[in-house]
């Protein structure tokens, strides 16, 4: 972070800055024929009497949630209802926050995972597994999903690897006798963990060309951690929920 005068600092070509500054400086930096403003973003002011009621809401969404008064959908619509009429958020805003791309994502593959399990799919898949891996023990199948899962999602979003793997996960437990719900929380929690490449999540690549970061640099950092979290999760998922 440099917090000296930008005149004091000697740039590279290339050099990317994230600057926070007023609007008379920008305007000369926009002015300015060495710099290019590749885009800004003004701060909103918001009032401050608003915050209680925010958090209050919040504090509401979580906590009938919580003590299951309401499914956790159902009051997490009904905050959003209340921080409409309650003027903290703009309909404009909240259809803005709205991800459709992963909307869209999801309504196009979760009729792929009902077909899989519905034409019988998942059940081939999950004896060939069960067959294949006949001296694996419940707990190295766990970990074996748990991995798969990993691996499925540097190639595809979390959402779709979940919706893809969850019917075979919970089809081989049902042929091992096993805890299906320990499956389940494997499949979910490896989907949620893509740390072996650039291109596994947005974050990845916001880093990955600023960063000056090399391919190969993510697969190894992230691949001793996915090990890492593969013994302690599947461990975990054992001993709390068991097999």
């Amino acid at each position: 972070m440099i917090r000296q005068r930008l005149r004091d600092v000697r740039l590279q070509g290339g050099d990317v800055l994230l600057v926070q500054t007023s609007e008379d400086v920008l305007d000369r930096l926009r002015a300015d024929n060495n710099i290019v403003v590749s885009s800004d973003r003004r701060w909103e002011d918001f009032d401050r009497t608003q915050i209680p009621i925010a958090l209050g809401i919040v504090a509401g969404v979580v906590g009938l949630a919580a003590l299951e008064y309401l499914p956790i959908m159902v009051s997490a619509l009904a905050g959003v209802v209340a921080m409409l009429f309650s003027g903290i958020l703009r309909p404009a805003d909240a259809y803005e926050a709205v991800d459709w791309d992963v909307i869209f994502l999801i309504a196009g593959v979760i009729p792929l995972g009902i077909a899989f399990e519905a034409s019988g799919t998942a059940d081939l898949i999950a004896t060939g597994i069960v067959a294949g891996s006949a001296v694996l023990t419940p707990i190295a199948m766990l970990a074996t999903f748990y991995i798969g899962t990993a691996i499925i999602t540097e190639m595809v979003s979390n959402n779709a690897s979940v919706v893809l793997m969850l019917p075979i996960a919970v089809e081989v437990a049902g042929q091992l006798g096993v805890n299906a719900f320990a499956f389940a929380l494997a499949v979910t929690f490896a989907a949620s963990t893509p740390l072996l490449s650039p291109v596994g999540y947005q974050t990845n690549l916001m880093v990955y060309g600023p960063g000056g970061y090399k391919f190969t640099d993510f697969a190894r950092v992230g691949a001793p951690l996915q090990l890492i979290l593969t013994v302690v999760t599947t461990a975990g998922i054992a001993f709390f929920w068991g097999l």
